[in-house]
């Protein structure tokens, strides 16, 4: 083995040490990916899949939101179109799928269990 390859493979093994002091699974970090919440918009988060939800936080404009897994709920219209798609970004944790951009009209995640 190449002293170039070697030192690669060290470096990794550091970078993914690192990661799990820190609590940070490095295969799920890389895997999670982030989708834009429809511009100029302050995007509620409610505590189920639905208006009738208590709201829990609101997302600031220029926000960007993980998709853990997607489920139906009350039909909202937003800037990308009317569905019914709630989106789970934390536990607990959802924004309807009309104001965000995943590039999809339909399920882009597993559903909710």
């Amino acid at each position: 083995m190449t002293s170039r390859r070697r030192l690669s493979i060290l470096l990794a093994a550091a970078a993914g040490a690192f990661l799990m002091v820190l609590g940070v699974s490095p295969t799920a970090t890389a895997a999670t990916r982030y989708y834009p919440v429809a511009p100029d918009v302050r995007l509620n988060v409610r505590s189920g899949p639905g208006t009738s939800y208590t709201i829990v936080r609101v997302l600031p404009e220029g926000a960007r939101v993980p998709i853990f897994c997607q489920t139906p709920g009350t039909t909202v219209t937003g800037p990308y179109g009317t569905s019914n798609i709630w989106d789970n970004i934390a536990n607990g944790e959802f924004v309807a799928d009309a104001y965000v951009n995943t590039g999809s009209d339909g399920y882009i995640a597993s559903r909710c269990g």
